[in-house]
């Protein structure tokens, strides 16, 4: 095995620090070369200067600090585009998870899967602000993605490196990282892991990330389905609303010309007219998606597709396995 990279994004954890430090260093006793890259997300508190004092002491301990607060998702970021490892490992600072269960979920890792996600069956955290919002935004993620697991929104995950390299977090996808390499192909496993209280700190956690989860999860639906032809998706809308746009104008001159009232006073084509205008626009929209997607991947010299492996070819290591020219 080569070199592992545990990530851990933090935000005013001062009092979780050293404690994360020393689980970590006793659960990977043994279990050969490994680095702990820790992301000050912009702290208010003293928890910079206990990094520093980590990194000091032991040169395994990578310290990024970021020059303000970004977020979650862009710390976590930081942390994969610092980290070194083979293997990556994300995890929290809270101390909820427990990093004596990495050693059991590289185990998995070693049976072909691609990543393993940690499921949290007993969750110590408030019912009405946690678990509740969580459990229905796992069921529409589910529905939505058509992906079977049960927990994503647990932290703790160990990923290969090469499935993670067209992987660019933004806004707040940190939670549907599972998802997106699901999605691209990856081969996955979810273990249950352990979960323990918070016992310093205060939890960055409310009841707004549940709406922007539900915002999070079409992008990552269109991401999923529709990146690479746009014009599919609004194209439908666009066709449903210009057939619906003229079942209402016919309906109208129909009515015109027996008992019902003239054009300009029958609310069927007023409504059939402005359907038929929303149909024109999501036509454009799709024409520019499409415009939009050639742009994207041929500006970058990506591709619409991720190779695996390949075999007797020399060209593929050389072109479709290099990262900057795959899909994102």
């Amino acid at each position: 095995m080569g070199l592992l990279s545990i990530v851990v994004p933090l935000k005013d954890e001062q009092p979780n620090v050293r404690p994360l430090y020393e689980r970590v260093r006793e659960a990977l006793a043994g279990i050969g070369p490994w680095e702990l890259v820790l992301v000050d997300d912009g702290s208010q508190d003293g928890t910079f200067a206990e990094l520093e004092r980590l990194a000091v002491q032991d040169e395994r301990v990578k310290v990024v600090r970021l020059r303000r607060n970004f977020g979650q998702s862009a710390a976590m970021q930081a942390g994969l585009d610092a980290a070194e490892g083979d293997i990556l490992v994300t995890m929290d600072g809270d101390l909820q998870n427990d990093p004596a269960d990495i050693p059991r979920m590289m185990g998995l890792l070693g049976q072909g899967y691609d990543v393993v996600l940690g499921q949290r069956l007993h969750r110590h955290d408030g019912l009405l602000l946690r678990k509740v919002p969580s459990w229905i935004a796992n069921w529409l993620i589910r529905r939505v993605l058509g992906v079977p697991f049960r927990d994503f929104g647990c932290t703790l995950r160990i990923m290969r490196r090469e499935v993670v390299k067209g992987i660019t977090l933004y806004g707040e996808m940190h939670r549907f990282l599972t998802a997106l390499l699901v999605l691209q192909g990856a081969k996955v496993a979810q273990i249950p892991v352990q979960h323990h209280p918070r016992r310093a700190g205060r939890s960055k956690y409310t009841l707004s990330r549940t709406l922007r989860v539900l915002l999070d999860l079409l992008t990552v639906k269109f991401q999923g389905s529709y990146q690479t032809r746009p014009m599919h998706l609004f194209g439908t809308l666009g066709l449903i609303c210009l057939l619906l746009g003229a079942v209402g104008v016919m309906a109208a001159a129909v009515m015109k010309y027996t008992t019902g009232p003239g054009m300009t006073a029958n609310p069927l084509f007023l409504l059939g007219a402005v359907t038929g205008l929303i149909g024109i626009q999501f036509l454009s929209l799709g024409l520019m998606g499409e415009v939009l997607t050639r742009v994207y991947f041929e500006s970058q010299g990506k591709r619409p597709y991720i190779v695996r492996e390949c075999r007797n070819l020399r060209s593929c290591s050389q072109r479709n396995h290099d990262p900057q020219r795959q899909a994102a």
